[in-house]
């Protein structure tokens, strides 16, 4: 029997999803950032948009791996909930070390889409395994899964005031009704969370189909592989850009094309991965992103609790205005370099600092998992 083939391409992908997070939530200054590694403000797509949801495909990857012999029993669920209850407090805590005060503490964040993307995939995923046991079953149903969960969150747009204005969408206004207007995101001059409850639903879809990918890539070999994911890909995005004239690409509202946009962007580009390390052998391109995704929740916490502490804590007053030692990084760099490279390099030294501390633990084989 044919040993299934580990493809060290998704690896490497973790620790890229990693590292563009730090690349695109640390520019030197919000005022000067070049516009792909800005989120769209509202419908639309940039580069910085396919980085969250590559988070979540990595974390379906991983979910194959992890839930391989996993079984649906009482101990299995009380694994699953209490990994997600942890993800989710760890979520509340980064909230409030921003410096929210308990009456205003936003509830939802980064973590907490995780947690609940997390827990609701992987027991959807072991209560179609119990449902039909057949090794192929799951596959075929997996698709057919999210299809499903997509076409309903579609339908409880619609029973939104305006589906997909800012004030008016479904999104917004069941956040209002169960965490209040003080608990929410407020970046976008209302309250509105991008990671709100309800949009977690169509973002589970992006765990589900890591997940479906790895279990893929394991029945194929390298080259199959490599054009199965350029099949995947182009037939997500053309569904995408169909599906888009009725239901346009929000990452906000995390829309069905939003999620098939991105998702095939990612398939597209595990593709390359797989056709750079996998097949051609450079597997110097894949070592150091493979460190970096040795860690990848933990070094995400501290990439987040370092910005704080360089940005909001070690503060000074200068000729009357607040300083802080993040300003001062990216006002040295500006005094060298255009105002948005200077940005961008400010960026990519947290990146590289970061690295440097995901390889001295994974060289110390230190693995923090939550």
């Amino acid at each position: 029997m044919q040993q299934p083939v580990r493809f060290v391409a998704l690896d490497a992908l973790r620790g890229l999803a990693i590292a563009l997070m730090i690349l695109v939530n640390t520019p030197g200054s919000w005022s000067h950032v070049y516009s792909p590694l800005l989120h769209a403000p509202w419908h639309g797509f940039t580069f910085a948009d396919i980085v969250f949801p590559g988070f979540l495909f990595v974390v379906g990857a991983a979910m194959f791996y992890a839930l391989k012999h996993a079984r649906l029993d009482i101990a299995t669920v009380h694994k699953i909930l209490k990994r997600s209850a942890l993800m989710f407090l760890c979520g509340l805590f980064l909230n409030w070390f921003w410096g929210q005060e308990l009456a205003t503490l936003r509830v939802m964040g980064v973590l907490q889409r995780i947690a609940v993307c997390y827990a609701v995939a992987a027991l959807l995923i072991l209560l179609l395994r119990r449902a039909n046991p057949v090794p192929n079953a799951l596959k075929l149903k997996l698709p057919l899964l999210a299809g499903a969960i997509l076409i309903g969150y579609w339908l409880l747009l619609q029973l939104g005031t305006d589906p997909y204005g800012l004030e008016g969408n479904i999104v917004r206004q069941l956040d209002l009704t169960l965490f209040g207007a003080a608990h929410l995101y407020q970046g976008f001059g209302v309250a509105f969370d991008p990671e709100g409850i309800l949009s977690c639903l169509p973002a589970v879809v992006n765990v589900l189909l890591g997940y479906w990918i790895a279990a893929g890539l394991t029945e194929r070999n390298q080259q199959q592989g490599f054009r199965w994911l350029l099949v995947v890909g182009a037939i997500l995005i053309l569904l995408a850009l169909g599906s888009s004239y009725y239901c346009p690409i929000n990452k906000a509202l995390w829309t069905g094309s939003y999620v098939a946009l991105s998702g095939g962007l990612l398939v597209w580009l595990l593709a390359l991965m797989v056709w750079l390390v996998d097949i051609k052998g450079w597997r110097a391109v894949a070592e150091p992103l493979r460190i970096y995704g040795s860690n990848p929740l933990f070094i995400y916490m501290l990439s987040w609790l370092w910005a704080v502490l360089i940005g909001e804590l070690l503060v000074w007053q200068d000729a009357g205005q607040t300083m802080s030692v993040y300003q001062q990084g990216f006002m040295l760099l500006a005094t060298v370099l255009p105002a948005k490279f200077a940005s961008l390099v400010f960026a990519l030294t947290h990146v590289l600092m970061f690295w440097a501390l995901s390889y001295e633990l994974y060289r110390r084989k230190i693995f923090i998992k939550l």
